[in-house]
């Protein structure tokens, strides 16, 4: 009987009435063309292009919202600028790292290494040891060297950034006919360098694009793009790709969350045994996506910011919101009832920011008259969804079940 259920799975998806080739609307796809983002193809291009004249190009650093197209730009000029290069006997080649995945400064200069050729053991090594190795080969090297450093903003808030440093100025501690380093860093916060060291902002800042995000009408020109290939003929209509359109523009012109919401219906369509995708089961994939995100957004934070989130549960049991005051007296009762040193209400207040940029928590600064400014924090996400996520860890359950605070 299980035989015949797999059976019928593996038939359905082997002759999909809905999908040609599921993969284009991956987000680490890279189209042959990008559309809406000639301008910045064009200025990333031209800080690159450099390296085909025999000159190092500047750091460069690109900002944007998550889902403007920072990544696959990035990627679709260095895939042209390698061949370019090739057809002209200059040697270029990039390294792509995407910080968050690879969260330790080790992880990082580890990839790095890997991508010059460079072995490096998964652990056994101190980060100096890395780095002094990497240097060594790079010395060894000719040609021009670009490293990615993708989503870099998640590195430096838990890790620091003296790695960035020593990245960007690895040049200093090569041989003047060795290898030429660039660092292009990417990050989805506009404020990012304000956290940076002053030196670090002078070595990496010295160009800079912003990925403004993507309207409804571009959305869906770029949803139909890959919608043409990815789909089986009639598979979708105008109002499904407008409908998705619509949803990933409300979230901030967000074109990697418009092509999950895009590929996700296709795949609730296909698990129905429907004909084609319709608008309903674009709202069930908006459901689960939305579901998805909250719970891997809470998993990777950090215990303090698991913490302020806790509280703000707790604040709001009762009431709508709640005042940054009160939000930092809860969090020091439940740090201290962990054990925990509590952080300062000023790293708490930026973590309710990162929070609120990340969709979990809402923070608005409200007028109190002659009492001065306030802000207000509540809960934007499914509180339901926060908890079960937050109850995973055994310390945080204990707390939650405080019926009052």
């Amino acid at each position: 009987m299980a035989a015949d259920v797999l059976d019928e799975v593996f038939e359905r998806v082997i002759s999909s009435r809905i999908f040609r080739n599921r993969d284009i609307l991956s987000p680490d796809y890279i189209p042959e063309k990008l559309p809406h983002r000639e301008n910045e193809i064009r200025r990333v291009g031209s800080v690159l292009a450099q390296v085909l004249r025999g000159s190092r190009p500047n750091n460069l650093f690109i900002y944007g919202l998550t889902g403007t197209g920072k990544t696959a730009v990035t990627l679709y000029v260095l895939k042209r600028l390698v061949e370019k290069a090739r057809q002209l006997g200059v040697r270029v080649s990039y390294v792509y790292v995407n910080t968050r995945q690879r969260d330790t400064p080790y992880k990082v200069l580890a990839d790095i290494a890997s991508g010059v050729g460079l072995r490096v053991p998964f652990t056994g090594l101190s980060t100096a040891e890395v780095y002094a190795r990497l240097v060594r080969a790079l010395s060894r090297d000719t040609g021009f060297l670009i490293i990615v450093l993708d989503e870099v903003d998640w590195l430096v808030r838990r890790r620091g950034d003296d790695i960035l440093y020593k990245l960007t100025r690895i040049g200093y501690e090569l041989p003047r006919d060795a290898v030429k380093v660039s660092i292009v860093g990417i990050t989805n916060d506009v404020r990012f360098v304000e956290m940076l060291d002053a030196r670090v902002r002078s070595s990496l800042g010295e160009e800079e694009v912003v990925f403004p995000p993507y309207n409804a009408e571009q959305l869906r020109d770029i949803l139909w793009d890959r919608a043409r290939e990815a789909f089986q003929p009639g598979a979708v209509d105008d109002a499904v790709i407008s409908y998705c359109a619509a949803l990933a523009a409300r979230e901030h012109g967000d074109a990697r969350r418009a092509l999950d919401l895009l590929r996700v219906a296709g795949e609730v369509a296909e698990r129905e045994n429907a004909p084609r995708v319709t608008v309903e089961h674009v709202k069930k994939a908006w459901s689960q996506l939305e579901r998805d995100r909250v719970r891997e957004v809470v998993r990777t934070l950090p215990l303090h910011a698991r913490l302020v989130l806790a509280a703000a549960l707790l604040a709001t049991r009762l009431q709508p919101a709640t005042t940054t005051g009160e939000l930092y007296t809860i969090y020091r009762r439940l740090a201290r009832s962990m054990g925990l040193e509590a952080v300062t209400q000023r790293r708490v207040s930026d973590i309710v920011s990162e929070l609120d940029m990340l969709g979990i928590l809402n923070a608005r600064v409200v007028s109190r008259g002659r009492y001065g400014k306030t802000r207000m924090i509540s809960v934007a996400a499914d509180p339901a969804t926060l908890e079960e996520v937050l109850r995973e860890d055994r310390r945080l359950a204990a707390l939650l079940e405080a019926k009052a605070v």
